[in-house]
This record gives structure tokens, sequence and C-alpha cells, in this order.
């Protein structure tokens, strides 16, 4: 078995232009999430959509459906591990709204978990 491809990130020094000056590194991940809208810590609404990028702290995430530019969310990952390969996981992200470009909306996380989830039907 291959190691596991390494990121890397070079930046010429004196280079002015540079494209990503974020404190924390962003991941580029592709999976489904739920999201819940939430007011005064209460649901609002809910929907679907797909990670983007993310990061120690935020996540960049697009939906069809049209959102605030501002308030609190709390997103739903299926992780793609599991625990102990056998127990199915989902991390949970709770966080307000940064910004909100289109179908593209970005969160700045305030708490996250993982929680066991039932494990997925095997069809049989």
């Amino acid at each position: 078995m291959s190691p596991a491809p390494v990121l890397i990130r070079t930046v010429r020094i004196g280079d002015t232009h540079r494209a990503d000056q974020r404190a924390h590194r962003r991941y580029p991940i592709a999976l489904d999430l739920e999201y819940t809208l939430l007011k005064r810590g209460r649901f609002e609404r809910s929907g679907v959509g797909k990670v983007l990028n993310i990061s120690s702290h935020g996540v960049l995430f697009e939906s069809d459906d049209l959102l605030p530019a501002f308030g609190r969310m709390e997103l739903t990952i299926p992780w793609p591990f599991q625990l102990d390969d056998v127990c199915p996981l989902k991390l949970v992200l709770r966080g307000r709204i940064v910004r909100s470009d289109g179908s593209e909306i970005a969160i700045k996380t305030e708490h996250h978990e993982f929680r066991t989830s039932r494990a997925r039907s095997s069809g049989t």
C-alpha cells in the first residue's frame, strides 16, 4: 500500500499576490451535508448542500437554497471514515454565517463534535 498523498503549499518569498492568505489551511473535500438554520437557538428551516472545502475553523458549502448573509447554522456531515472501522460517524458543526454569495455559504465554526450514526443498511 502506498503512503497517503501529502498536500504541499508553496509560497515564494516576496510574492505579494498570494491566492490564499488565510490563517487556517482549507482542504477541498466533496461531502454531502444537511443544514439547519437557527434563530435564537431554535430550528427555523433546514436543507441540503455539498461541502466545497473545510478547515479547522470553518466550512464553505454550496446549496440551491437562498440563504441569509448572516445568522447561525448547524451542519451535519456524514464522515467518510468509521470509528474502529465499524461505526459510522457524522461531524456536527455549529457556527455563524460569515459570507453568503449566491449558492456559496461560508460558516465560521464555533463548536464541532463527532457523533456516532446508525449503521448504513447494506440492502440485504
